[in-house]
């Protein structure tokens, strides 16, 4: 069902925790499958420097989290919002059809912290758009990795 490589990004995600002081957090989730993915991001000279994430959802959701911040690090901010779901998925070898918004999630979260950077910078990303405001069912603290 799920490839060699969604399998390893799940057993041993890379990039999990949290930056204190990140210049981008983006926070989304899905409150259908109960996933939220936030991302956070240390962007130096236009470059993003360092990424992390905290995911609290299924190992789908856990590894395209992690392939995501894998895709951005060391990426110009340009690059990094081309990022999207489909690129995560092929590089992840694929997702079932059942899990793609998984990927659709960490795409946005990643654009999230992307607004939230340029935001904070009073700044325009050419090509990002505002993220859709959504409530958040829970939210991620220590306890939900």
């Amino acid at each position: 069902m799920y490839t060699e490589k969604v399998m390893d990004h799940f057993s041993n995600p890379r990039n999990m925790g949290e930056i204190e002081n990140a210049d981008g957090v983006g926070t989304v989730g899905n409150a259908k499958c109960g996933d939220i993915m936030r991302i956070y991001l240390k962007i130096e000279k236009g470059i993003v420097e360092d990424v992390k994430f905290k995911t609290f959802g299924c190992g789908a959701a856990i590894a395209t989290s992690s392939m995501a911040t894998e895709l951005v690090k060391g990426k110009t901010v340009q690059e990094a919002l081309h990022v999207t779901n489909k690129a995560v998925m092929e590089a992840l070898d694929g997702l079932p059809k059942v899990k793609v918004h998984c990927s659709l999630l960490a795409e946005e979260a990643l654009q999230a912290a992307l607004w939230d950077y340029a935001k904070k910078n009073g700044i325009v990303i050419e090509g990002l758009k505002e993220p859709k405001e959504e409530d958040h069912d829970h939210e991620l603290d220590d306890e939900e990795e």
